[in-house]
């Protein structure tokens, strides 16, 4: 009878403390939840204060006093300060209209990622000459630290975009330098042949 008691205060002691667990697990699952839910919802007005509407001047809550881009292109793991958000942002939108919108997010731990449309519809010269109205998907992920961006990846589309058709019109240069000398010497001997 002496066993049974122990074995079974035993079992009530190892479920107490299994329960302690399964609460601490629960509290800390929550937490981590609602920290991703506040870095989708910093991520999403970072968005939405720079790139959709021009309230850049926002941008030090968003994004900490430096951080690492990782862009495509020659941007990669560079240091810079938070105002170059601002800067990039200032600048679009002084060449043009520029909105967007939000597809979707996803978090995990301090990373959001962040699909959104880029729209862009050109003012200056400069933007119109090089490729008119644009909309471009963009995924953009950031890194969370003490409520602020530490780090950003930018992947774009660019293929979409009037730089998507700098290879061709390289390729089509080359092409024509190449095929030059072979027209003009056909057309040479075109004139010969019709003056003999």
């Amino acid at each position: 009878m002496r066993f049974l008691f122990i074995l079974t205060l035993s079992m009530y002691a190892s479920s107490g403390s299994l329960a302690q667990e399964t609460i601490a697990v629960a509290s800390s699952d929550k937490r981590a939840r609602s920290e991703e839910e506040r870095n989708k919802t910093l991520a999403r007005e970072f968005f939405e204060a720079l790139w959709f509407s021009n309230r850049t001047d926002s941008f030090d809550n968003y994004v900490a006093e430096e951080y690492v881009v990782h862009d495509t292109g020659d941007r990669k793991n560079v240091t810079e300060p938070a105002v170059t958000q601002k800067e990039i942002a200032d600048f679009l939108h002084s060449q043009g209209d520029m909105t967007g919108s939000i597809d979707f997010q996803i978090a995990e731990g301090d990373l959001v990622a962040t699909r959104w449309q880029w729209k862009f519809k050109p003012t200056s010269l400069m933007f119109r000459v090089l490729g008119g109205r644009e909309q471009i998907p963009i995924i953009n992920v950031f890194r969370f630290r003490d409520g602020k961006i530490v780090e950003i990846w930018n992947h774009r589309h660019d293929i979409d975009s009037a730089r998507g058709n700098i290879p061709y019109f390289k390729g089509l240069g080359v092409g024509l330098l190449v095929a030059l000398p072979g027209w003009a010497f056909a057309f040479a001997s075109w004139r010969r042949r019709r003056r003999a």
